[in-house]
């Protein structure tokens, strides 16, 4: 595929088109159809089939963790994660505010209150330097999520947990494949957690996984996972009989969805070669513009390797912002904002959870996410660019 930049003699595509270019766009890798066919087939579409299996697996390996397992969303997930800590009414959870709800929900679910530390200004990840001074004799876990892709602090985070004695989550929903210094993400934790919901590089419509680096946490964690009974012992024969023996709710996610996964894992490296190009695509045509305009480009630090999740601007003021989304929007091109934060939220008033995080309000108000998914190609991309380098905030 032609890959037209601003530099080279290359003579750019046209610029005018008809066609919307979207946010996000679900894609097919390949063999979607033919699996989910094939798991129709196997005559078994519920939970836990053959192309379940083949998926956790495939995640086992490549983290190398002892045990995941998929769920039906990565908010699942972080619910599996409430319950095998026992968290409940008291307990706290620190975890950033710049992040989805989902984080927060499922500790609140459980009784729990949300404690949120602002965010660094140049990874957009929770400040890990702002961690020990919101830790209280009530904390029960420390949820990082590494923002579009790019790891937190680990060392520092990892050595606190420690030292308090504090259990640690990785919410890995943007970060599968990543790493930090050359250890991949959601493998610092004694859980983490992943989504597969069609806005990430991976997915299967919607879906999560459950990733278990705590051995010990594994027999509860089938059990939750199957609405509290040890039915997974059943199916290995390993009992007689299956019962309730604890809390649990549904969490398994169709076969026929796994399939899908299944396909879309097959082709990792071809993916994530795909979202890296654009990635640096992005970063190297509009560095120039960014620079003269006052525009902040994502920041990557040289001891992680990201994974490509989105890429994102970071304009002058909310001004700019709203400018930019509409002069895309006139030319077809749709860019969309970000989380608003969770401290700032009705919720977070009602749980007393709404102390200021004045970094995390600024980028809030300032970030745009450009278009980005799997087959985005070099004529749209290039669109995209020109349209932005023909803005002036």
């Amino acid at each position: 595929m032609v890959r037209y930049t601003t530099q080279g003699s290359g003579t750019p595509p046209p610029l005018e088109s008809d066609r919307v270019i979207p946010f996000n766009k679900p894609c097919f890798a390949g063999n979607e159809q033919r699996y989910i066919a094939e798991a129709i087939a196997n005559r078994h579409i519920s939970g836990d089939g053959a192309f379940t299996a083949r998926a956790q697996a495939f995640i086992e390996r490549a983290l190398g963790t002892p045990k995941v397992l998929l769920t039906t969303s990565c908010t699942d997930a972080l619910e599996m994660a409430a319950l095998l800590l026992d968290v409940g009414p008291g307990d706290e959870i620190i975890l950033p505010a710049f992040t989805f709800v989902s984080s927060a929900n499922a500790f609140v679910l459980r009784g729990a209150k949300p404690v949120f530390v602002d965010c660094r200004a140049d990874t957009l990840n929770i400040d890990e330097s702002l961690i020990e001074a919101a830790i209280t004799p009530r904390t029960k876990a420390i949820v990082v999520v590494h923002y579009a892709g790019v790891a937190c602090e680990m060392d520092a985070i990892v050595a606190l947990c420690s030292r308090h004695g504090i259990a640690l989550v990785e919410d890995n929903a943007h970060a599968l494949f990543g790493s930090y210094r050359g250890k991949a993400l959601g493998t610092f934790g004694r859980m983490a957690t992943q989504s597969f919901h069609e806005t990430k590089n991976f997915t299967c419509g919607e879906g999560g996984a459950l990733v278990i680096n705590d051995p010990l946490l594994i027999p509860e964690a089938e059990i939750v996972r199957e609405k509290g009974t040890n039915r997974s012992r059943f199916f290995r024969g390993e009992v007689d009989k299956y019962t309730w023996v604890s809390e649990g709710s549904s969490f398994l996610p169709s076969d026929m969805l796994a399939a899908f996964l299944c396909a879309q894992f097959e082709e990792r490296d071809r993916i994530q070669a795909t979202r890296r190009r654009i990635w640096e695509t992005y970063e190297r045509d509009l560095g120039d513009w960014a620079r003269r305009h006052g525009c902040i480009l994502p920041t990557i630090p040289e001891e992680c390797e990201q994974a490509y999740h989105m890429f994102y601007l970071l304009l002058p003021d909310v001004g700019a912002r709203s400018a930019l989304i509409e002069h895309l929007r006139a030319r077809r091109i749709n860019a969309v904002s970000h989380y608003v934060p969770l401290n700032e939220s009705p919720m977070a008033a009602r749980l007393g959870s709404d102390a200021p995080c004045p970094v995390t309000h600024d980028v809030a108000e300032r970030l745009l996410r450009l278009p980005f998914y799997n087959d985005f190609d070099a004529v749209d991309q290039w669109r995209v660019v020109d349209a932005v380098r023909a803005f002036d905030p």
